[in-house]
């Protein structure tokens, strides 16, 4: 079926059409009810769309909606010697006479389990809350269709007959997804949040393939996305790669923008965990015992927090946790998350850990939000303009293929992607190789000596799993090209 943008969609589904689906909210009441006798059980509901376009070569290529839902339920097995055993069983597609099936299953794992090491009380609360100012327990799911794209598809296709008639090629997908997670607990929690989430990866090459820029951008409903814009910063940085300058590895005082400064401190944050920091494992370790908390990590007076009330990066304000790990627990789910800061002017001040990890540290409770945010006092440089304050250095674009070499260090390796530039003189004056890098961001931060003003980001190597960030350009000192890399 075409719109009146003149795209096509299609579109597959595997939840809400087939007889017996039942509501996600229906579902979550069936399983509870279906517990047997003084049992406790947690009962997570996720149903979900998504909707997406892709082009190459200045062409629109595929494009389509579907629609998936799940339900996860955790029984848990309290036993006379005050232990507990937790069973989980996650099932997809399912239908209101499976759901029964589904809860006996669990606690017969439950019963069957080890006793689980995170075991708490389940927190309690009112049995209908709100946890967004629209978002009422029985309101439908929310859901994304291809609609959302009708403006960004309009500007596309405009930018994509610019690019073709200036000799450029464009590359690349738009994606749009919305999630509805309903949490229900046998100690009559109820809680909804819906979490949209969108993202933009853009590549422009030149007409003979040589020469490769690329650009993306977050978004919660594509309102908001340039890709004009977008494109003529692409076509810039496709003219700066007209000279070519050879550069062997060493350490280079180095430009970060947001979405490479995203990617090196997302890790940072997955790698801050209570536990492991406690048991002396990570970087985040003090030597002797316990952990850095109030120590200085960064040179300069950064802040990196998480806020799921942050605008335009809007997250859950609770725990949903659909197993236990290092720092997290299912015993956790529904626990108030709120604005946590991991480092304050520049000094470590919380590990992330659940209920149970925080304890086994000796810190306070800190569970994850799923957002991340660095400002700095009165930092308000563009990018352009820390360039133009550069005496000689490296421009970045992104990073990519990220591996941990040392988590004691939390020194990481990867590779640099889609254009590195060469600043001299307040100007960039070529393209140089790729590089192999080491470095780890906690030593980075040690060595950052400017810092931009924050803008919403994406995160190039992390953008499938974590997108909600908003960090500022880095102007770091000696940054460890360790190699030179013929990766394009």
């Amino acid at each position: 079926m075409a719109d009146e943008t003149g795209f096509t969609s299609s579109s597959s589904s595997s939840s809400g059409e087939r007889a017996g689906a039942g509501t996600p909210q229906t579902l979550v009441e069936q399983a509870l009810a279906a517990a047997k006798a003084g049992g406790e059980c947690v009962v997570i509901a996720d149903e979900s769309s998504t909707a997406n376009l892709r082009w190459a070569g200045n062409t629109l290529t595929t494009n389509g909606v579907a629609a998936t839902r799940s339900l996860t339920v955790i029984a848990i097995d309290r036993r006379r010697d005050g232990t507990a055993g937790v069973g989980i069983v996650a099932r997809s597609g399912l239908t209101t006479d499976q759901v029964e099936e589904l809860v006996r299953d669990a606690e017969k794992a439950a019963e069957q389990a080890s006793p689980a090491e995170d075991a708490a009380d389940l927190i309690s609360g009112e049995t209908t809350v709100r946890s967004n100012s629209s978002d009422l327990w029985s309101s439908p799911p929310a859901a994304t269709d291809f609609g959302v794209f009708r403006g960004f598809a309009a500007q596309l296709g405009e930018t994509l007959r610019e690019a073709e008639g200036a000799g450029r090629k464009l590359y690349g997908f738009a994606e749009h997804g919305v999630t509805s997670t309903f949490v229900g607990t046998s100690a009559g929690l109820r809680l909804r949040h819906d979490q949209p989430s969108g993202r933009l990866e853009l590549n422009a090459k030149s007409a003979d393939l040589a020469r490769s820029a690329w650009a993306g951008a977050s978004t919660r409903d594509f309102t908001d996305v340039d890709v004009v814009a977008l494109d003529l910063d692409l076509a810039e940085r496709l003219s700066w790669q007209e000279r070519k300058v050879e550069l062997p590895a060493g350490r280079y005082e180095t430009l970060l923008p947001p979405t490479a400064v995203s990617d090196m401190l997302i890790y940072l944050y997955w790698s801050a965990g209570a536990r492991e920091a406690g048991e002396g494992r990570t970087v985040f370790s003090r030597p002797g015992g316990g952990t850095r908390i109030g120590e200085r990590l960064a040179s300069s007076p950064v802040d990196l927090f998480s806020d799921p009330a942050y605008r335009g990066l809007e997250c859950a304000p609770f725990v949903v946790a659909h197993s236990s790990g290092r720092d997290s627990s299912v015993f956790d789910n529904g626990l108030p998350a709120g604005r946590e800061s991991w480092i304050s002017a520049g000094v470590l001040s919380a590990l992330h850990s659940s209920r149970f990890s925080a304890g086994a540290a000796g810190v306070p409770v800190a569970p994850t939000v799923d957002n991340l945010i660095m400002t700095a006092p009165d930092a308000s440089k563009s990018l352009a303009s820390m360039i133009a304050s550069t005496e000689r250095g490296l421009l970045l674009t992104c990073l990519w293929y990220i591996r941990q070499v040392d988590p004691q260090t939390l020194l990481l390796t990867g590779l640099t992607r889609d254009g590195v530039y060469l600043v001299e003189s307040g100007e960039v004056v070529g393209a140089v190789n790729n590089f192999r890098f080491n470095e780890s961001p906690v030593g980075m931060l040690g060595r950052v000596v400017e810092v931009g003003a924050t803008e919403r980001t994406l995160p190039r190597e992390w953008g499938d799993y974590f997108n909600r960030a908003a960090m500022p350009a880095l102007r770091v000192e000696g940054f460890n090209m360790s190699s030179v890399s013929q990766a394009s």
